[in-house]
């Protein structure tokens, strides 16, 4: 509708100038070729009104639906008002780069066209997301559980009970700081038919369909893909080169098999970093065969190699090594001197957890992952940094596009979830 009524505003404002031209060129040679100029059209719409005076009129009606088009794309769409006012769309668009992902996806998310560039299904979480920047334009998560290797299929229809996907919708306007997010856990329709790629060992490939309540204006329906980690592959095999918290864990995981000569390495998560970069020291925890360890890593990329750990000079690891060899540096504890113990179970702290057992205990739930909704709508997502001295909540969230740091006062918030054990 918006699009229309500014559109025939402008018809009506470029029909009244033609017929006003038109009109000179009656009255006078002089004054015909002149109007082509606006100073002297304008000067001839004033000379001569009476004549003039039914073009400037018709003109004159453009101007009202132009203006109430504007408005009405203003409240809806201002992202795009913007584009037309700024004069965008002069400029041609740079090309752009190769999509990751085929994406053959139709629908809207909260009444706007929504076009996903990234598509994952990690620990559980299924997260369709557009947009380039730290926070998503638009984002649809799923947060389906555990799920076991291979096929994926799911069907939820509006009447089904019991635990249900969290289906999560978030978008964020151009006036504001931090994404507006709705959650439902029934209501809605989903379906999902996912089978694993045969060209990458972490995709998968499949239907889509997804129907949320009519007050939310969310509908998407098509077929995707998506990747199951972090790792990018490049000729069949691991891209060192891609910048992810993945890709780290691959190369240290890979360093440490080789330095000790054994594969039962289990490496602990990674602390907080800052990608893109091009060198990291990091403190990394590992279990080396059954056996805690603490190692001090430096890791280095390169544009012809990717990243590496610096010091490497270790031999491939064959299927062949004994499992007995543990070779060590000085550096390394002793592993011959370990008691082989079964690992103790790690504790999960989301059981019970809450606000006031945060506030209580905080340096429990240091640099953890948490979610947290404020009373106006906004959602936020990152890594628990601690508590300020006017004792409110710091999150900060690090990605490949930079770091951010969110403050929270207790009073505002009401609900906060804990993401990770």
């Amino acid at each position: 509708m918006d699009a229309l009524l500014i559109l025939g505003g402008l018809l009506l404002i470029v029909a009244g100038l033609v017929w006003l031209v038109m009109l000179a060129f009656d009255t006078g040679l002089l004054w015909g070729w002149g109007s082509l100029l606006p100073p002297v059209t304008l000067a001839y719409a004033i000379r001569h009104w009476r004549t003039a005076r039914k073009a400037v009129l018709l003109g004159a009606l453009g101007i009202i639906p132009l203006v109430v088009g504007l408005t009405l794309l203003a409240s809806h769409d201002p992202a795009r008002l913007e584009a037309i006012l700024g004069l965008r769309w002069l400029h041609p668009e740079a090309e752009a780069a190769p999509a990751e992902l085929a994406l053959q996806l139709k629908g809207e998310l909260n009444g706007q066209p929504f076009l996903p560039q990234q598509a994952e299904l990690i620990d559980g979480t299924l997260t369709l997301r557009e947009g380039q920047d730290f926070f998503a334009r638009r984002e649809v998560s799923i947060r389906l559980g555990p799920q076991p290797p291979g096929a994926i299929r799911l069907d939820v229809l509006p009447q089904d009970k019991g635990a249900l996907p969290e289906v999560e919708v978030s978008w964020l306007l151009p006036e504001q700081e931090l994404p507006e997010a709705r959650r439902l856990n029934h209501g809605y329709t989903l379906h999902l038919d996912l089978k694993p790629d045969d060209q990458a060992p972490n995709k998968l490939v499949g239907d889509f369909h997804m129907v949320l309540p009519a007050a939310l204006r969310t509908t998407l329906s098509g077929r995707i893909e998506l990747f199951t980690d972090r790792l990018r592959y490049r000729d069949g095999q691991v891209d060192i080169a891609h910048d992810s918290r993945d890709t780290l864990a691959y190369v240290i995981t890979d360093y440490l098999q080789r330095r000790f000569a054994t594969r039962e390495v289990e490496l602990a998560a990674l602390p907080p970093l800052n990608l893109p970069a091009d060198q990291l020291e990091l403190q990394v925890d590992a279990r080396i065969k059954g056996v805690p360890q603490q190692l001090p890593v430096q890791l280095k990329k390169l544009p012809s190699r990717g990243w590496s750990v610096q010091g490497d000079r270790f031999p491939v690891l064959t299927s062949s090594a004994p499992a007995d060899d543990t070779r060590t540096e000085p550096a390394a504890a002793p592993l011959a001197d370990a008691v082989d113990a079964p690992p103790a179970r790690p504790v999960d702290r989301r059981a019970r957890f809450s606000l006031d057992r945060l506030l209580t205990n905080p340096s429990r739930y240091q640099n953890l992952t948490m979610r947290i909704q404020t009373r106006r709508g906004n959602l936020a997502e990152g890594r628990f940094n601690g508590i300020d001295p006017d004792g409110s909540l710091v999150l900060r969230r690090v990605s490949g596009q930079g770091e951010a740091r969110f403050v929270f006062a207790p009073d505002e918030i009401v609900r906060i979830d804990l993401l990770e054990p």
